[in-house]
């Protein structure tokens, strides 16, 4: 796990609606279509056709929340910007192969989330529980219990994603027989 990573975020509210998708919602299609996986070379266009400017006022921390079907389209291009930035995300739902390429980048996500773009606004004060499932708006001074990251995906997104699970599965694997060849 690495040092910084943090459970629970408190940052600021940036609200989308439903139906946003992941090419030209999250992302621009140019960028999926031209296989830019570079974090520095997507992050200056995370949410530019849906929130112009977003990547110059987010800052590590902070919260995005949607509506319903968030992130439609199995890529992950902007779920690697998002972990980059250190970024969360809370949504009433999302697509299951969204909600895999969002695990599967390290992105703390927290989806079944009933009614939460009723809870805030973008520009409230957000606390985000992402282990235990609270969500907090302290600017309206509201709190709720939503589903948490389930347990087991707990490790994957801890890691940073499935290219860090991997090495340290790779490791552990490694030193296991390492300790098996020693005396």
């Amino acid at each position: 796990m690495s040092e910084n990573f943090h459970w629970r975020l408190k940052g600021r509210c940036y609200k989308l609606g439903h139906d946003v998708p992941h090419a030209g919602g999250v992302i621009p299609n140019w960028i999926i279509a031209g296989r830019h996986f570079d974090a520095k070379e997507i992050i200056p266009h995370l949410f530019a056709e849906t929130d112009p400017g977003f990547h110059e006022r987010c800052k590590p921390g902070d919260i995005i929340v949607t509506g319903r079907n968030f992130g439609m389209g199995p890529k992950m291009n902007g779920y690697i910007a998002m972990q980059a930035l250190g970024l969360g995300l809370v949504c009433e739902s999302m697509p299951f192969l969204a909600y895999r390429a969002a695990i599967g980048c390290g992105v703390r996500v927290m989806t079944d989330c009933v009614a939460v773009t009723e809870m805030c606004d973008t520009g409230d004060e957000l606390e985000v529980d992402f282990r235990n499932g609270f969500f907090i708006n302290h600017t309206r001074n509201l709190t709720r219990e939503y589903p948490p990251v389930p347990d087991t995906l707990q490790d994957i997104v801890e890691l940073g994603g499935n290219a860090g699970w991997l090495k340290q599965w790779w490791k552990n694997k490694q030193d296991a027989k390492t300790q098996d060849f020693c005396p």
